[in-house]
């Protein structure tokens, strides 16, 4: 199976075009997309299925139990399937079996461990006040990610822990924040802010085959080894934004492989 991932086009401020990757299977969209969900349309009538995994900034001035499943119609509306918590299996032409398993994956502020989660929330405070969302009529504020960071993760868990059972051959996990440090943005490094855009999921990371995401604006390709069977794979294919320079060198086409078990990891 061949994917084209994209993620972070922040249409609402950003142009950018989207177009179907020649030879994609499937399209996954990794979040941020859209804060105002007009760029969702530019998606309908796609050559191959879509999946969505919704960004923090899909929730910019929302409140988070309303849009959920406002978010969810409207990418039912358009031909989009939105998995928030859950799993859907494609089976491609040729028979591959293939176990989508998503969620946005808010950030939990342990990535630095438990003595410095209240130092990494402090530093949370300024991205979730220009979110200004709410949760429950309340502030989204950092504790509030945290209680949805830490749902995510014992779903995740659970569902990694799911025996195949024949079901499926391969699964790639979808999530818009990353599973590991090894994603962070070089140009800011180990801070505690840093803990508002990576999860320390790297535990995880071994149960999947291949584990797409977004949230950093940069590009990541990198395996996880896993004794005795082929390494698990991270790679994220952010846009951007173009004021930056961040969209340099993006290149939306690219499709990313998921290979059959038994065989042998490569390069793209």
């Amino acid at each position: 199976m061949k994917l084209q991932l994209l993620s972070d086009l922040h249409l609402e401020t950003e142009t950018f075009d989207p177009e179907p990757a020649p030879g994609a299977d499937l399209l996954v969209l990794a979040g941020d997309i859209d804060a105002r969900w007009d760029g969702y349309a530019r998606f309908a009538g796609w050559p191959v299925p879509v999946l969505v995994v919704a960004g923090n900034h899909e929730f910019d001035g929302r409140e988070l139990h309303d849009a959920w499943p406002a978010l969810r119609a409207t990418c039912a509306r358009h031909g989009l399937q939105l998995l928030q918590r859950e799993a859907t299996t494609v089976t491609t032409a040729d028979g591959h079996r293939v176990r989508f398993v998503g969620a946005t994956r808010w950030s939990d502020f342990d990535l630095f461990g438990a003595a410095q989660r209240e130092r990494a929330m402090r530093a949370a405070g300024y991205f979730m006040r220009l979110m200004a969302a709410t949760r429950g009529g309340q502030p989204f504020d950092a504790a509030g990610v945290r209680d949805e960071g830490l749902a995510c993760r014992a779903w995740l868990e659970q569902a990694l822990a799911t025996p195949a059972a024949g079901r499926w051959d391969s699964t790639v996990v979808v999530t818009h924040f990353a599973p590991s440090l090894r994603s962070a943005d070089p140009r800011y490094g180990r801070q505690p802010g840093t803990a508002s855009f990576c999860s320390a999921d790297d535990d995880l990371i071994a149960r999947a085959d291949l584990w797409l995401h977004g949230h950093l604006h940069c590009r990541h390709d990198y395996t996880v080894d896993r004794p005795g069977r082929r390494p698990a794979r991270v790679v994220c294919q952010a846009r951007g934004l173009q004021a930056k320079g961040e969209a340099d060198g993006h290149d939306p086409l690219r499709l990313i492989e998921v290979w059959r078990p038994g065989r042998l990891q490569e390069s793209d």
